[in-house]
């Protein structure tokens, strides 16, 4: 998708992800004091320095790509669920694929550019522009010629009026190594079921948790029958502006009170996914692994997962 016309920016976010340095030193108070740490655990303080030193001078690119009349402004990460963005924010994201989904799900309509600092260290599927093309991308984008791929979120929406969105996916289950139990319900189907939770992908997230859980149980069968099974179906992600979901259900349990035949399928407008909890006091759902951002899923409460209105935009390439 190609903007549109000149985006009337007026500010540029940019979220960050504090380094493994950074964190290290958070919790030993000084640099010294995390060399000596590693060091004497048996692993190497310099890497750690290396990529602290990368993402740094990906930052300070980043900053001075930005004309001195527009204003900016870095928020971590850690506040982009409670920072007020405004229609008029370039929200551009700088560090691990996974800030983008963590950001992306908590805009309304404003794009998104995303930067890898370490190309030798992030896949960056979600981060086009690296340190020697930030400059173009950030002047590409402050003049609206751009190109976009508009991505498909998935939302949860409880019983009692609570949503939240995924950009990759959701977990519904328990909050503990213990096995959930809920009544799962697609299309005209319906089942009792205890599992280790069900798993929820978007177009955008298909390539990573729900292939994980294909791969895995693709290979659990196949080493089970000794080789001798046939080759598993292949696993083809979805695109990234879909208008499908994917569900799984994890290790599901067969006995006399649940069953072990819905186990996977597709979300579609005209078929949602419905679960009611039958979990006394530790269900949850959450999205994109941030399990600090969870709806509580306990017994009584009811959940419908379905395509969101709202979608995320990311910059692509510059037009």
């Amino acid at each position: 998708m190609a903007a549109s016309g000149k985006d009337p920016f007026e500010r540029v976010i940019i979220v960050t992800r504090r380094t493994e340095l950074e964190e290290l030193v958070a919790r030993f108070s000084t640099v010294p004091q995390t060399r000596f740490y590693l060091e004497h655990s048996g692993h190497a303080f310099d890497p750690v320095q290396a990529a602290h030193d990368a993402y740094m001078r990906g930052l300070d690119t980043l900053r001075r790509s930005i004309p001195s009349e527009i204003k900016q402004h870095a928020i971590d990460r850690d506040i982009v669920p409670r920072y007020d963005f405004d229609a008029r924010d370039l929200v551009v994201v700088i560090g691990q694929d996974g800030l983008v989904s963590n950001t992306a799900k908590y805009l309304n309509g404003q794009p998104i550019l995303g930067i890898n600092p370490n190309p030798e260290l992030y896949d960056g599927v979600l981060l086009p522009f690296d340190t020697n093309t930030v400059k173009a991308g950030m002047a590409s984008a402050l003049t609206g010629r751009f190109d976009a791929a508009s991505v498909t979120l998935a939302e949860a929406r409880t019983s009692d009026g609570q949503t939240l969105l995924a950009f990759n996916d959701f977990f519904i289950g328990a909050r503990s190594h213990i096995s959930a139990r809920y009544e799962i319900a697609h299309g005209k189907r319906h089942e009792n079921q205890s599992s280790s939770g069900i798993i929820v992908s978007t177009g955008a997230g298909s390539t990573g948790w729900m292939r994980s859980v294909h791969a895995g149980a693709a290979g659990i069968f196949a080493a089970l029958e000794d080789g001798s099974a046939p080759a598993p179906v292949p696993y083809t992600p979805l695109p990234w502006d879909t208008d499908n979901l994917l569900f799984a259900v994890r290790e599901p349990f067969p006995s006399r009170a649940t069953g072990t035949t819905l186990i996977g399928g597709r979300i579609s407008p005209e078929a949602p996914l419905g679960v009611s909890s039958h979990m006394p006091g530790y269900g949850v759902i959450f999205s994109d692994g941030v399990e600090a951002d969870f709806l509580a899923f306990n017994s009584g409460a009811d959940v419908t997962i379905s395509i969101a209105d709202k979608k995320a935009r990311l910059i692509t390439a510059k037009k």
